[in-house]
């Protein structure tokens, strides 16, 4: 796709998003299998499920824009996503292995926040406040899990990987 306008730089976003999403919920179905604490497997599973509904959500305001979401790759998030497997690899025990997914993920969460940050900020300029409400829905509860992770981390992961 051609950008030759803001509206495209727009719709290009979203799709940049569709793709964060799709591959992110993979990443975080694989994730959940790997982990081994009950609370991290939780958090991921419950953010899976999420991000399969975000997904939704992008690939609706897409189709109002005759935006296509298979586009597009995003290359950072599966560069993030490799970064992750490369960590779990490096990582024999449970408790470490943890605590690593656990950065990685908050990592994959920060690419989330600032990817739905620019395209609800697009969707303002170009007067779409309905998308602009979605995504910033959206970012809300990215915001959300990043502060669930923190939470996880500090509570109880990392607690955990220190004395391993």
């Amino acid at each position: 796709m051609k950008i030759t306008s803001f509206k495209d730089m727009y719709v290009a976003e979203l799709q940049e998003l569709c793709s964060v999403e799709d591959q992110l919920a993979v990443a975080l179905a694989r994730m959940a299998e790997i982990a081994s604490h009950p609370s991290l497997k939780d958090a991921f599973g419950r953010h899976h499920r999420e991000t399969i509904v975000q997904g939704e959500r992008l690939k609706s305001l897409l189709r109002m824009h005759g935006g296509d979401p298979l586009e597009h790759t995003d290359q950072a998030m599966q560069a993030l996503i490799r970064e992750t497997a490369k960590m779990v690899s490096l990582l024999p025990d449970d408790n470490l292995r943890d605590a690593g997914l656990l950065a990685s993920a908050q990592k994959l969460e920060h690419y989330e926040i600032a990817a739905y940050g620019s395209a609800a900020a697009l969707a303002g300029q170009l007067n779409l406040r309905d998308d602009q409400r979605l995504l910033h829905d959206s970012l809300e509860e990215e915001r959300h899990c990043d502060t669930l992770l923190t939470a996880l981390a500090k509570g109880e992961i990392n607690q955990d990987a220190l004395v391993a």
